[in-house]
């Protein structure tokens, strides 16, 4: 089979390699789609988790061509989205029921050979059956549900007031689920005229650009809840003053490691804020595949490009200049 294999920082090669056979337990996956995240970004960009060298891919939906011994419930041709976050179960956080910070923490595309390859095997237990999906639609699962973990913290709430800071396909994903919780009014802030288009488009009752000057709140006092999902720490230092007193922040943007926000304790203090971030997901893939099922969440607006596998270097160009990328998928059958 062919394969992306990122070797260390920048150094990345198109490989032949041999098929991998499904052990006890796995299936072997065809990847027809594989979504291209920021994550992706941040490991071929040597910042951020990844062991090197590595498959990247973890957001993908492909049909079953083998299954390993002992697996029941999959068959060759099931067409499957997986999971890609694998937790030990024994640890002390898989015991707390935080399998997200397993000490043990291995993931499909991080530390494990993942989909932007012809095929990859997967542990059954991480596939999960996506009926009449498209698997353009389905490979959107993994980033929902890191979505969905997030807003179950946020506790969106019947008829608030909720602003998105950052427009990108992730932020869509969130207004979205915002508006499906129950939120009133979702406003959305970003600098790229383009992201602004599309989020006015899916979702948004109004949008405002953060490369002018701008006020975006619209009720007295500011929003009932702030989403900070551009990973920049300005946007969270602003988010502050956005939000009411008594108010929620939820942190949701991948920062750079090393970057650092000035924020001023005694604002956090006298407005009564909730602080919360969230960290990947908690098995939230049925509530994701459902979501998409019933239309609730619509992704057939963000993927703006497809490429071939041989186009992952060029999905990491598409990605540096956000005008006019949302999505990029690859399609390894191409």
């Amino acid at each position: 089979m062919r394969a992306v294999i990122i070797q260390g920082p920048r150094k990345v090669q198109l490989a032949e390699m041999t098929r991998p056979v499904p052990k006890e337990g796995q299936v072997l996956v065809r990847v027809r789609v594989c979504g291209v995240c920021g994550t992706d970004v941040h490991i071929y960009k040597g910042e951020y988790l990844g062991d090197y060298p590595v498959i990247p891919g973890h957001e993908f939906a492909g049909e079953v061509v083998e299954v390993g011994p002992g697996v029941k419930g999959f068959e060759r041709h099931d067409r499957v989205a997986v999971e890609p976050n694998i937790s030990c179960g024994s640890c002390r956080f898989c015991r707390l029921d935080e399998p997200n910070f397993c000490e043990n923490w291995r993931a499909i595309g991080v530390t494990k050979p993942g989909a932007m390859a012809e095929y990859v095997v997967v542990p059954a237990s991480a596939a999960f059956a996506i009926g009449d999906l498209s698997y353009e639609e389905a490979a959107f699962m993994e980033p929902l549900s890191c979505v969905l973990h997030g807003m179950e913290k946020l506790d969106v709430r019947s008829g608030e007031s909720v602003l998105v800071i950052g427009a990108g396909p992730v932020g869509l994903l969130i207004g979205q689920v915002a508006r499906a919780s129950g939120a009133a009014r979702v406003v959305f802030a970003d600098r790229v005229a383009s992201r602004l288009e599309r989020a006015a488009e899916l979702v948004a009752d109004r949008v405002a650009d953060t490369s002018e000057s701008w006020q975006p709140a619209e009720t007295p006092g500011g929003y009932d809840a702030v989403i900070e999902a551009a990973g920049a720490p300005p946007v969270f230092e602003r988010s502050i003053d956005l939000v009411r007193h008594g108010g929620r922040i939820l942190v949701f943007g991948v920062a750079p490691r090393d970057a650092a926000a000035r924020v001023r304790t005694f604002d956090l203090f006298r407005k009564g804020l909730s602080v919360l971030s969230s960290y990947t997901s908690v098995r939230n893939s049925e509530q994701a595949l459902e979501l998409l099922r019933n239309g609730r969440v619509r992704v057939d607006r963000l993927v703006t490009h497809r490429l071939p596998l041989d186009g992952f270097e060029e999905a990491m160009e598409l990605l540096a200049d956000p005008e006019g990328t949302m999505k990029v998928q690859i399609l390894p059958g191409e």
